[in-house]
């Protein structure tokens, strides 16, 4: 028996180590399934806060964008708009006449320095005109054209008038 002793001491022994080593390491398994599950719900919560943090940063950057797309919507609207305003006030009457006026003007500005006999009959044409309008507008002649209109015209204004009137 002493035989079965010692099988049984060395069996009750290797039993005893055994347990004793799969006890340690259930314990440590244990021990890290724990600190990976504090792990784990610590990612869980920082991750919850950063997605917290990126929808607050992209609806931060939707809003602004969206203000952005606005302006950008409105600017061009108004920019449409003074494109057809600038395109109607061009076309309304009396600019072309007015634009015909100043190339005519540039036109006679040229012909003075250009031609040499041209500026002096140019001129005395002008202040002739000049002091027809002049006495045109204010005095006799003015009341005097308002009640009979073929009178108080200058001399070629009152031809052209009475050559029409023949016609007639």
């Amino acid at each position: 028996m002493d035989i079965w002793e010692q099988i049984n001491w060395y069996f009750v022994g290797g039993l005893g180590t055994g347990l004793a080593v799969a006890a340690v390491a259930w314990k440590s398994g244990f021990s890290a399934r724990r600190r990976l599950g504090k792990d784990v719900r610590k990612l869980e919560n920082e991750l919850r806060e950063l997605q917290g943090h990126l929808n607050t940063q992209l609806k931060i950057n939707a809003s602004g964008n969206d203000a952005l797309q606005k302006d950008l919507d409105e600017h061009r609207r108004q920019n449409e708009n003074l494109r057809v305003s600038l395109a109607s006030l061009q076309n309304k009457p009396g600019k072309a006449e007015l634009r015909h006026a100043q190339i005519t003007e540039s036109a006679v500005r040229l012909m003075r320095e250009q031609a040499p006999g041209f500026a002096p009959a140019w001129e005395k044409a002008v202040r002739q005109a000049e002091g027809e309008l002049e006495a045109g507008e204010s005095g006799l002649k003015k009341l005097v054209r308002r009640v009979i209109p073929g009178i108080g015209m200058g001399p070629s204004a009152a031809h052209a008038a009475g050559t029409h009137e023949g016609e007639s």
